[in-house]
């Protein structure tokens, strides 16, 4: 990605193994993954800056293993999404795609370019995900991600995606008045059974 040089690639390749060898010697030390710094969430950027998609997927799979009740976050989320499209596993990227939704409904927006209009809706922060937006990197206009922006704008407009969509803000949207507790968790399980689609 970015016409890195062999001398780049490698010191980024460096990096990852440096990563995982961290989180291996974490495992080995306290039988389990701590890393409370991180540090997993690092890698998938890494390979998408060099373009090794397949070395990538690898490393996916591992962190699905290892992290399988970890939701990530809406940029990492991304960056799975583009792994498992340049690798074609469309219908694992699709679900991926709808996670990213979920996680940050202003995300589509802001990787094409459109202009971003914040939606009365619950949060499940006190910061609005309108405003963490911001601090994404991806963009339509890399020229080393066309094929992905146009099978994403396409997922987007699909039926599926589209109905999940439009769920997915109505139930927000009375989530964020609703007080009473029981039809509170009422909504947050439909939530969670949208995104287990």
């Amino acid at each position: 990605m970015n016409n890195m040089t062999p001398k780049q690639i490698e010191r980024i390749q460096i990096k990852i193994k440096k990563i995982r060898a961290a989180l291996a010697d974490e495992k080995r030390k306290f039988g389990c993954y701590d890393d409370s710094r991180g540090m997993r969430y690092i890698p998938p950027q890494l390979f998408v800056k060099i373009g090794d998609y397949k070395g990538g997927l690898v490393y996916m799979r591992w962190f699905k293993k290892n992290f399988s009740d970890d939701a990530g976050f809406p940029e990492f989320l991304f960056e799975w999404t583009l792994i498992l499209f340049k690798n074609g596993k469309l219908k694992d990227a699709e679900q991926k795609a709808i996670e990213i939704y979920f996680s940050n409904s202003y995300l589509f927006d802001k990787y094409f370019g459109r202009e971003i209009i914040p939606i009365e809706k619950y949060e499940y922060s006190n910061v609005s995900t309108a405003e963490f937006v911001q601090y994404f990197h991806y963009s339509s206009e890399q020229k080393e991600l066309a094929d992905f922006s146009e099978w994403l704008l396409e997922f987007e407009k699909s039926e599926i995606f589209q109905n999940i969509k439009e769920k997915y803000i109505e139930i927000s949207k009375r989530l964020l008045h609703e007080e009473d507790t029981e039809i509170r968790g009422y909504l947050l399980g439909q939530l969670r059974q949208l995104t287990n689609l």
